[in-house]
């Protein structure tokens, strides 16, 4: 496993979310009320869009694009019968560091000179 610092232990507070980025890959981190912190890939596995602009009551990670909702501490979709989830990473916290296991992480692209 290759884990990648996304950010520190203080971004994310329980029962709220964030969405950061290793390389190009986005990673949404939720933290259930009640539960633990959790990591998963930062798009919705229904269209592929991303959850950049999702909502989170505690529980139910929204998506934006088509209102399908899923449940933080497992990734299941709760608001259709499908076997649609959100696809989880590997998660640890080393001293004040959340990481994450994305798997190879290819650089952000930067802007090509002028």
């Amino acid at each position: 496993m290759a884990f990648t610092a996304i950010c520190n232990t203080g971004a994310v507070s329980e029962g709220g979310m964030g969405l950061f980025h290793a390389g190009k890959k986005s990673v949404l981190l939720v933290w259930p009320t009640g539960g633990e912190l959790k990591a998963y890939r930062g798009r919705c596995p229904h269209a592929d869009m991303p959850l950049s602009e999702a909502t989170f009551n505690g529980q139910t990670v929204i998506c934006p694009h088509h209102q399908w909702g899923f449940d933080s501490t497992n990734g299941k979709c709760v608001t259709h019968l499908v076997r649609n989830a959100l696809h989880p990473y590997a998660l640890r916290v080393e001293g004040d560091e959340i990481q994450v296991d994305v798997g190879p992480v290819k650089p952000a692209r930067t802007p090509a000179p002028a």
